[in-house]
């Protein structure tokens, strides 16, 4: 069984106390298999094994082969239809905007294949416990965002830069500070056009604001369907926070948006992407079983990048 399915299987287990770095035990891992069987039968039918075996739903009949209905439950073929791991293969498969060839670029196909296939054997459990973590306190899931663990978030940033797009009338407008953005440099080494918007551009309360009309403008290239990259911390340095209604509004516009979280704590402040989500995050994450310290996360959007 691959780590990350027995990283999923424990971390399902509520109150548990889980050290990764021990061994887990023969009744854990009796709760492992069977949890494995019941969410991703095609994994054990590959290996000629749970091939017949209902899986729990909750809107569908399952009829086994003595032709008894079981509530709640759809055979292996409309599982691996509708699965999580086969629904992330065909969701990355749309092609909105292609990243250019790029570090960022190779990691997160790997990534996308590896979940697909079962084969995450790249990732370590406390790794996988990290990312499990990251997209619960984030309201989302590994359907909605691949992650990816950085040194620092310079490091992010300079991937985001150097794989994004940017090309002549294209646009960067980023709200980021000049000494914590390093992907500027590389949209105007593409030649697109920087817009540097202050933070007060941000205010909702401010009526036909300059944000939403630079949103709106029309694109010089000949396809409208992709204007940009539109950066924004998710707080300011004070640490008010700022609405997360411009992720829509932007991406409605035909723009990509960075959400810049780095300077939230995840494990206190509330970050609910649920109903905005960005087509990449920058965070940190801290406290989490097996990293000692404080921990660079790059999130990136499946449904809005291809390869």
């Amino acid at each position: 069984i691959p780590p990350y399915m027995v990283a999923e299987a424990m971390s399902s287990l509520h109150g548990l106390d889980l050290r990764w770095s021990s061994p887990i035990t023969p009744t854990e891992m009796q709760y492992v298999e069977q949890y494995v069987k019941a969410r991703y039968p095609e994994f054990f039918a590959k290996a000629g094994d749970a091939r017949n075996l209902p899986v729990l739903t909750e809107d569908q009949e399952y009829i086994d082969e003595n032709g008894r209905n079981t509530p709640g439950a759809a055979g292996p073929d409309e599982f691996k239809r509708k699965s999580p791991s086969a629904g992330q293969a065909k969701e990355w498969g749309v092609k909105k905007m292609p990243l250019e060839q790029s570090r960022l670029l190779d990691i997160l196909t790997q990534k996308a294949t590896s979940i697909a296939t079962y084969t995450d054997s790249l990732s370590s459990i406390p790794e996988i416990h990290a990312r499990n973590t990251l997209l619960r306190h984030l309201g989302v899931t590994d359907e909605d965002y691949l992650v990816v663990f950085t040194s620092s978030l310079k490091e992010s940033m300079m991937m985001v830069g150097e794989s994004y797009p940017f090309c002549r009338y294209m646009n960067f407008m980023t709200v980021l500070s000049e000494e914590v953005d390093w992907i500027r440099e590389f949209a105007s080494y593409k030649e697109a056009k920087v817009i540097v918007a202050p933070s007060n551009w941000l205010n909702l309360r401010i009526a036909g604001s300059q944000l939403s009309q630079n949103f709106r403008r029309k694109s010089k290239q000949q396809s409208p369907n992709l204007k940009g990259l539109f950066a924004f911390p998710a707080a300011e340095n004070g640490g008010t926070r700022n609405s997360l209604h411009w992720v829509s509004e932007a991406q409605r516009n035909s723009w990509h948006v960075l959400l810049d979280a780095s300077n939230l704590r995840l494990c206190d402040d509330q970050l609910n992407l649920t109903f905005h989500k960005p087509d990449y995050v920058l965070c940190t994450l801290s406290g989490v079983v097996g990293h000692s310290t404080t921990m660079t996360c790059l999130l990136v959007r499946r449904s809005s990048f291809g390869s």
